[in-house]
């Protein structure tokens, strides 16, 4: 997509940086961002631009070569959904900056980046942090070993084997058992290469049986449970994995790849470099149920919150995240709890935790005016439990919902937020 920059506001002094005046800045063209981007940008928000430091817009489905973004009854591979994200924001007046990276804070709504034509300062009335999450690498799991070729996330994999047709060898070793972890099989097998196997710590696999069991008996990969990858082996290019089994056994994999799939984070470094609060369970930063962050006039929406969601749902908080900035700058009034009494505290409303073993929930805040339902994750196996709701001992609401299972998130109303006392203690979320 083409860098439409505009000019600056004035000329600047010797050695200074000019200031670039717009009205919201939106920092990440995923689902999030560009969902957000079109929205405000076709209600009137007035100046919206979107900064990326990749060189295309459209986050991580840029790479997801497979289907099931878009919606039941129009169905689309990654790459088309990401590219009708970034049109429909074009179209709607944003400006799409890519190439663009925000470094940190000039000032309270001052973002410092740096792009093609060099660095900039851009000064915005509301800004919204959609930076999305990532998987952590190998150094960040702290697996030892020589650091030879040959040695992928599941994004990195997806890049190489989809954008830039790149070999990737002949034998693959993937690590996690979740979701992502399959669909990096299916790369592997797309990019020429065999998957020796699946290998994951857990007890069990974390995607559907029916998949899992598609690939343990139709494609011949084995999956090893409660085993981990301990070692890295080869030098210049990976020539095997040591893995470990629960009962103390060791073997060696002999492999050319190794793909590190799940264990995703949120990319909180902007927003923790800002001093925004951040939510301990999810990592991200601290919303309300307008997505307002502990800065004023700084919001976030999609899996900066809470990694990892589906497309789907970062897209649908980029939507509302548009509608609450709208409301906040005066552009609507169709938002209840959006706009906060003069002198209120940032964010809002009173904290909302779980109990064990439920992981997180966001948002992690709640006021009595709340629409958005809010999303949760489980850290065990939950056979149609009760989501129970508490506030200083007060049972505000009891709600039954499907089986939950880890991994899989869980969506609870916010039909009980209007019983919430602002002044009370923190509320809980319980599965009982």
């Amino acid at each position: 997509m083409t860098d439409r920059e505009a000019g600056h506001d004035g000329p600047a002094g010797p050695g200074t940086t000019a200031v670039r005046q717009v009205d919201v800045l939106v920092v990440g063209a995923g689902p999030a961002g560009l969902s957000a981007a079109a929205r405000l940008a076709a209600g009137g928000a007035g100046r919206v631009e979107v900064l990326e430091r990749e060189r295309a817009a459209g986050g991580v489905p840029r790479h997801c070569a497979h289907g099931g973004f878009g919606t039941r009854r129009r169905p689309l591979t990654g790459p088309r959904y990401a590219r009708d994200l970034a049109e429909t924001a074009v179209r709607a007046g944003a400006v799409v900056r890519t190439g663009v990276t925000a470094l940190g804070w000039a000032g309270p709504l001052d973002l410092a980046t740096v792009g093609p034509r060099g660095p900039e300062a851009i000064r915005a009335r509301a800004v919204v942090l959609a930076t999305g999450a990532r998987e952590r690498p190998r150094a960040a799991r702290l697996v030892p070993g020589t650091r030879p070729a040959g040695v992928y996330t599941t994004g990195e994999l997806q890049q190489a084997v989809h954008l830039y047709r790149q070999p990737i060898g002949t034998r693959a070793v993937v690590v996690g058992a979740q979701d992502v972890s399959y669909a990096a099989a299916d790369t592997v097998r797309r990019a020429g290469a065999d998957v020796v196997a699946l290998v994951t710590d857990l007890p069990g696999h974390r995607t559907a049986p029916a998949r899992a069991l598609d690939t343990r008996l139709r494609r011949g990969v084995p999956l090893l449970t409660g085993t981990t990858v301990t070692e890295l082996l080869g030098h210049g290019r990976l020539s095997g994995v040591r893995i470990r089994h629960h009962d103390g056994r060791t073997a060696v994999l002999a492999c050319d790849t190794v793909v590190f799939t799940g264990d995703f984070t949120p990319e909180h470094e902007l927003a923790r470099h800002g001093g925004l609060t951040l939510d301990p369970r999810t990592r991200g930063p601290a919303v309300d149920g307008a997505l307002r962050t502990s800065r004023p006039g700084v919001f976030a929406a999609g899996n900066v919150l809470h990694a990892v969601e589906r497309a789907a749902t970062a897209a649908r908080e980029g939507a509302w995240v548009a509608d609450a900035v709208r409301a906040s700058l005066g552009g609507a009034t169709s938002l209840p709890g959006a706009t906060s009494p003069p002198g209120a505290s940032w964010p809002v409303g009173v904290p909302l935790t779980v109990d064990p073993p439920l992981r997180w929930i966001t948002p992690n805040r709640v006021t009595p005016a709340d629409v958005l339902p809010y999303t949760l994750r489980t850290a065990a196996r939950l056979s149609r439990p009760f989501l129970e709701v508490v506030q200083d001992g007060r049972v505000l609401h009891r709600e039954r919902v499907r089986g939950a299972a880890p991994d899989r998130s869980l969506t609870l109303t916010a039909r009980w937020a209007h019983a919430v006392d602002p002044k009370g203690g923190p509320v809980r979320v319980a599965a009982v």
